[in-house]
């Protein structure tokens, strides 16, 4: 497919005469005889460069450069004008221009020019796609529900969206809060930046400290060379802290630092390194009681806490439990060629009855067991663990022997995940050395 170049000038002969010539050179050739028709073009065809005349009957060329950018952000342009000036050549460059050249003087160069400017926006169009897909992806029209709760929730990640504060998400384990964290960012003017995310209660003290903020040669044994945080990595972006409460006094401390400063220093330097980073917090303890306590710093809470968003559980948010449920039933389908379309009637009644200790992850590993184990088009009451199976009189369902419905179940999880152990491990929410003791309990090595 042949690049698309525009070029917007006034003068026919002219306009004619570059196009030829490009258009001899492999460009599909489109012209404009004003800024305004040169934008309806742009609108509708995937032009990849702009040869613009500075001087154009309603608009001049130099800010036109800003409202191509605003239509198509990749695009590159290129103004030509018969009598330069610095300033107008500086101003172009200012507002994006790719480059600015004399008419005439300068026409050797078009022709080079228009393929490294092409070039150029193909990889800035690649990047755009990139982006616009993350955005898509992690935005909030992808959080499910419609409950009052969660819709107020998604009201306040919105709006601090559009800001650089601080934010505090409180909320029950599984409840979704890193994916509220990454909505926050990527529906934010830092979305093309980093989103960085780490679980604080996975590290000790020492070696969180060393992920966070990194460290020089030589801080410790085995530090053979320098190494960046996780803050140096965010940068210009957003880093999310999850289970902030698992968080060190001393390391507390150290990232009030942050907060208050934009500074960090080094494990095992002596300088500071400033960084420009969003932080995003989270946490299932009431850090207020923990300050109290003496747990938390207290002023390190009230500078997180500058905005606070709370999740509701998901036995708060029950009309949402089917919604959810019919998402994760057709995620899994399809990763398992399963041709699962419904959930009968009792299997729904008793997701909708279960106390979820777990939240949204655990109806998910839920789901993610019953699409498994399903042998039709719906999914069944039977195919949910035995806390949930309850025969109408109330009684507990004892009619399959739980030795053999246990070793069906392992073998379908591992014909899932194609004999992986580890895999099958997780789906099935136990311990690696657990399930290979199973194997053989079974013989099923």
């Amino acid at each position: 497919m042949k690049p698309k170049v525009l070029i917007i000038d006034d003068e026919e002969k002219l306009r004619g005469l570059l196009s030829r010539i490009i258009g001899l050179e492999g460009f599909e050739v489109f012209e404009a005889a004003t800024g305004k028709d040169g934008l309806k073009i742009l609108a509708r065809e995937n032009i990849m460069a702009v040869l613009s005349d500075v001087k154009l009957p309603d608009v001049n060329g130099v800010d036109l450069v800003k409202n191509i950018k605003e239509v198509r952000s990749y695009v590159e342009v290129i103004n030509l004008t018969a009598y330069g000036t610095i300033n107008d050549a500086v101003k172009a460059i200012q507002n994006g221009a790719f480059n600015y050249i004399i008419k005439g003087d300068d026409n050797e160069k078009i022709i080079p020019l228009l393929n490294q400017a092409v070039e150029k926006a193909a990889l800035q169009l690649k990047v755009y796609e990139l982006e616009t897909k993350l955005s898509r992806k992690y935005s909030f029209a992808n959080i499910i529900g419609q409950s009052k709760q969660i819709t107020e929730a998604i009201a306040l990640g919105r709006k601090v969206a559009a800001t650089n504060t601080t934010v505090l998400l409180l909320g029950q384990t599984g409840t979704g809060k890193e994916v509220f964290a990454s909505s926050i960012h990527y529906e934010s003017e830092r979305r093309l930046m980093p989103f960085v995310a780490v679980n604080c209660s996975s590290f000790t003290p020492e070696l969180l400290e060393s992920e966070l903020f990194g460290y020089k040669a030589g801080a410790f044994t085995g530090a053979v060379k320098d190494k960046k945080g996780l803050f140096e990595e965010a940068q210009y972006g957003t880093i999310f802290l999850d289970e902030i409460g698992e968080m060190s006094l001393e390391l507390q401390a150290k990232l009030l630092r942050v907060l208050e400063s934009k500074t960090f220093i080094k494990v095992g330097d002596t300088q500071t390194t400033k960084v420009n980073v969003r932080i995003l917090a989270a946490t299932n303890r009431d850090l207020m009681k923990e300050a109290e306590a003496g747990h938390f710093r207290e002023d390190l809470f009230y500078r997180l806490s500058v905005f606070t968003i709370t999740l509701p559980s998901l036995n708060e948010r029950k009309g949402d439990i089917e919604l959810l449920a019919k998402h994760y039933v057709q995620e899994f389908a399809a990763k398992v060629n399963n041709r699962i379309s419904k959930m009968d009637e009792q299997f729904t009644s008793l997701l909708n009855n279960h106390h979820w200790k777990g939240n949204i992850r655990e109806l998910k590993n839920c789901i993610e067991r019953a699409v498994i184990l399903a042998e039709g088009d719906t999914l069944t009451a039977d195919l949910l663990p035995s806390d949930f199976r309850f025969n109408t009189d109330g009684t507990t369902s004892t009619s399959l022997d739980l030795a053999s419905v246990e070793k069906q179940h392992i073998l379908k999880v591992l014909q899932y995940t194609s004999g992986n152990k580890t895999e099958a491990a997780r789906v099935l929410g136990i311990g690696l050395t657990t399930l290979y003791r199973k194997l053989e309990e079974y013989q099923l090595n």
